[in-house]
């Protein structure tokens, strides 16, 4: 009776560690991936692709000065209320400019 070769698994519970130690410190330090993609025709340029990729932590993202998503109202919450209170103002004083604006209209027509 022959037992089959066993071959090395890459699920193996050591590389589960060496992901984890790996991802951490991507997250920790943060990685830039860059990359330009170019298609050119006789000289002439028709399309040109910049790719830009950071992978880091919030933190470290922070740290960069990047925070983009705190002022995206599709991905803060806080972001949105403060959209929906600038709109809301904004209609706000709208509706006192129309309100204003007939008795305007009328002081000028009827003086008095």
């Amino acid at each position: 009776m022959t037992t089959p070769s066993r071959l090395p698994s890459p699920y193996d519970s050591g590389g589960g560690s060496n992901l984890a130690d790996i991802l951490e410190r991507v997250l920790d330090k943060g990685i830039v991936i860059a990359g330009d993609i170019r298609i050119n025709l006789l000289d002439i340029e028709l399309l040109t692709i910049k790719l830009r990729l950071i992978v880091a932590s919030v933190d470290k993202a922070k740290e960069m000065g990047i925070d983009w998503w705190e002022s995206d109202p599709s991905l803060s919450t806080g972001a949105r209320h403060r959209e929906l209170s600038e709109e809301n103002e904004n209609l706000r004083r709208r509706l006192a400019e129309l309100e204003a604006a007939p008795e305007a209209t009328k002081e000028r027509r009827d003086p008095g």
